[in-house]
């Protein structure tokens, strides 16, 4: 018996969550998540014998909560009614264009939708997810344009005495072109990696329709990993598969900075790319955010446009690296270096807000221009690709 007719007769044999959810009901197969022609959502699940099921989702209202980061927004829970065939459902309201995630609690126990099959991973975290379109989530649907390559590339890191891997976008037409390209160099938060801003932030479907559009001109996106003790994301490197971490040792401590010049130089040397600083930007969301305001002003003749998403700017006790010595002297020969956009863009609810304004402030006192929106929200992902979607056509 071949190995593929094995499989075959181990998926028939083997019990199918999803199938059974299905098979159980003289209704129909059960369709969760239904996104209805009003733009509200149904989600159901079978579960005859529990004896309550919630659901917990970015689309839901939400409410203040102390965490050891600060005052948070977090989504509440909503409860799911019980039909006679024991199907649990909830419709929310009309939802605007975003994309969403969400899993249900079964009696207080965290599980995702067995009836879709669409999960995407945050830190640790691991939820379904649905996009409701006609309007900004556009953007982040695969449409009928070109399209451009994304390959994940290992790279040889000296300062970290590692060989590492990062993602690389190339637009559409690279392959075909003689031409050079300006490089966005965007950077995760605490918790991500190089698959970060390419699964959760959209940031390829961004791009592509972007560039169709017309909005953006046609640029190198550089998505390393900022966890200098990691080579790859988890599962994907040497160490294996391992449980992922919010905040792993020495990723705010100036390592990570001092040694991004690898990044570039791997880059320069194996892409066609325009190796200017007019050609060359950096941003990045939280601690992102944090490293690009860092790397910008440590190699201050280096960009000329340099965004800030959610940037974490709060002090840190282990920030004690040459890194972050003399941080108003480098502003300063940051500023006297010129730049074309330094943009800052925070939620009105983020915890981070205080710490921005401070830092504007230093800015401010020093004479130091840049541009600053604030927008609905907290530290959350739908803002952070909105701030990229707006960032990138003001790019090069």
């Amino acid at each position: 018996m071949t190995r593929l007719l094995i499989f075959f007769v181990l998926t028939l044999l083997l019990p199918n969550p999803a199938l059974s959810q299905q098979a159980l009901i003289d209704s129909g197969p059960i369709v969760s998540p239904e996104i209805l022609k009003t733009g509200a959502v149904t989600f159901r699940l079978l579960a005859k014998n529990a004896d309550s099921v919630q659901i917990n989702g970015d689309f839901l209202p939400t409410e203040k909560r102390k965490t050891e980061f600060g005052e948070i927004d977090v989504p509440v829970t909503a409860n799911l009614s019980k039909d006679e065939n024991g199907v649990w459902s909830f419709t929310s309201g009309p939802l605007e264009s975003e994309l969403y995630g969400y899993s249900f609690l079964v009696d207080g126990v965290v599980t995702t939708d067995p009836n879709n099959p669409f999960l995407i991973r945050d830190v640790s975290t691991v939820t379904n997810t649905f996009l409701i379109g006609n309007g900004q989530a556009d953007l982040y649907r695969v449409q009928d344009v070109p399209h451009g390559t994304v390959a994940h590339r290992w790279y040889d890191s000296p300062g970290l005495n590692m060989d590492r891997r990062l993602t690389v976008y190339t637009p559409p037409g690279y392959e075909n072109s003689a031409e050079k390209y300006p490089v966005l160099y965007l950077l995760h938060g605490a918790g991500g990696d190089e698959k970060a801003w390419l699964e959760l932030g959209r940031s390829v479907q961004i791009m592509d329709n972007l560039i169709a559009r017309g909005s953006a001109k046609p640029m190198i996106v550089v998505m390393p990993n900022g966890n200098v003790i990691q080579d790859a994301a988890p599962g994907e490197g040497k160490e294996g598969f391992y449980k992922p971490e919010f905040m792993v040792p020495k990723t705010m401590d100036g390592t990570y900075e001092a040694t991004f010049m690898d990044v570039i130089r791997f880059v320069e040397d194996n892409y066609r790319v325009r190796a200017q600083k007019a050609d060359r930007a950096i941003a990045g969301l939280s601690m992102g955010g944090f490293h690009a305001m860092h790397i910008s002003r440590y190699y201050p003749d280096t960009f000329d446009y340099i965004g800030l998403f959610s940037a974490a700017l709060i002090p840190r006790e282990d920030a004690t690296k040459k890194v972050y010595s003399n941080l108003d002297e480098t502003l300063r020969i940051q500023k006297e270096n010129a730049y074309k956009l330094y943009w800052i863009a925070i939620g009105e609810t983020d915890f981070l807000y205080q710490s921005n304004v401070e830092f504007r402030k230093k800015l401010d006192s020093i004479g130091m221009k840049y541009e600053y929106k604030v927008s609905e929200g907290g530290h959350i992902w739908r803002n952070w690709r909105i701030y990229l979607s707006e960032f990138v056509p003001r790019l090069f």
